[in-house]
């Protein structure tokens, strides 16, 4: 004997609205979730943040005290409810629990947290290759992300090797990206290159600007894709006001590996008597490369603004961030700012909410 069930048209409304409902409140309790996350991190106990410090730092010495906190600041800068709120409400993020292979790069500590906030907040499964220069913060991260919203364990898991993917969101060198592309070319995917920040000067900033400048080439220690590598300046610019300022940050000069690298390639433009400036702890040389070695700014005179337009637009797949006072120049960040990206600041400008909405 069978039992049937006869909804009516109400009923079938209900059901309907009651699947949508509880699909609503899961966006709505990642969301929670994740805003509970940025306000841990933002009040994180001194006790935990040195053991923090000293776990990722024992493992790369360039992720020191002051560099893990800079990160964990701009992450917390991310995680207020209604940016996240705002970010996602053009897209439509169904609980789908794709397998997503996050590729993380381990320039800077927790470089690659927003591709994680990416796939997590659509409702995906976050399978994640970790960098060997950064193995520690991600996981310590994660850990506490679930301590505090338990259902966000069944979509977090670190692998070492990338199988079972629906789709691969990558980051890396230009040589890596080559690599990434032939082995994962036939799934969905976003795969990064390098890029870099530039700085256009006009002989007007104030020393408040030019110091906060400073936060953007040495933060990180010039690791990271929006860090300020190349430097566009008016002819004739006199560089002795700006060297002047630049001695705020003669702290950098104590740390090893950053000496290291000024002292080498210091070595090489004296032997080679290439014309430099010289603080003491950063080089500035003329050139029309952008991507600097490490402890040296490159530098490249312009003669008209327009002209300069042209130039950068030219090389737009290469540039995270142009800084600038504003005076002049469009699609800029103010001097200071670039290191703290908002939410719905993409890597590359590529958007990988609509990415993995559309998969």
């Amino acid at each position: 004997m069978y039992n049937y069930i006869i909804l009516t048209s109400t009923a079938i409304t209900s059901c309907i609205n009651f699947v949508l409902q509880y699909h609503n409140m899961n966006l709505t309790s990642r969301i929670d979730g994740l805003t509970l996350l940025g306000k841990a991190l933002n009040s994180l106990p001194q006790e935990k943040k040195l053991l923090w410090f000293d776990k990722a730092g024992n493992e790369n010495r360039w992720f020191t005290p002051e560099s893990i906190e800079m990160a964990i600041k701009g992450i917390a800068k991310m995680l207020k409810k209604e940016a996240l709120e705002e970010w996602v409400t053009p897209y439509s993020l169904k609980n789908k629990d794709k397998g997503i292979g996050v590729i993380m790069a381990g320039n800077i500590p927790l470089v690659g947290f927003h591709d994680l906030l990416s796939v997590l907040i659509s409702g995906n499964i976050a399978k994640i290759k970790l960098s060997s220069q950064d193995k520690v913060l991600m996981p310590l991260v994660t850990e506490m992300l679930i301590s505090i919203e338990p259902q966000f364990e069944h979509q977090i898991e670190y692998i070492s090797k990338l199988e079972n993917i629906d789709a691969v969101i990558a980051t890396g060198s230009d040589n890596s990206a080559r690599y990434f592309k032939q082995y994962f070319g036939k799934k969905p995917h976003i795969i990064r290159k390098n890029r870099t920040s530039c700085a256009v000067l006009t002989g007007k900033e104030t020393n408040d600007e030019i110091v906060a400048l400073g936060k953007d080439i040495f933060s990180y220690f010039g690791l990271g894709c929006r860090n300020v590598s190349k430097l566009y300046v008016p002819k004739g610019y006199d560089f002795a006001y700006f060297l002047d300022l630049m001695s705020e940050f003669e702290e950098i000069g104590n740390h090893s590996k950053w000496v290291n690298n000024y002292d080498y390639t210091k070595s090489i433009y004296l032997v080679n008597r290439e014309p430099h400036l010289d603080t003491g702890f950063l080089l500035l040389r003329e050139s029309k490369e952008m991507v600097s070695p490490l402890a040296v700014l490159y530098y490249e005179e312009y003669d008209n603004i327009n002209s300069l337009f042209n130039l950068l637009a030219d090389k737009k797949d290469k540039l995270q961030c142009i800084i600038s006072n504003g005076d002049a120049i469009v699609s800029f960040l103010k001097f200071g700012e670039a290191q703290y990206p908002d939410v719905t600041d993409y890597a590359d400008g590529v958007d990988t909410l609509k990415f993995l909405e559309q998969l």
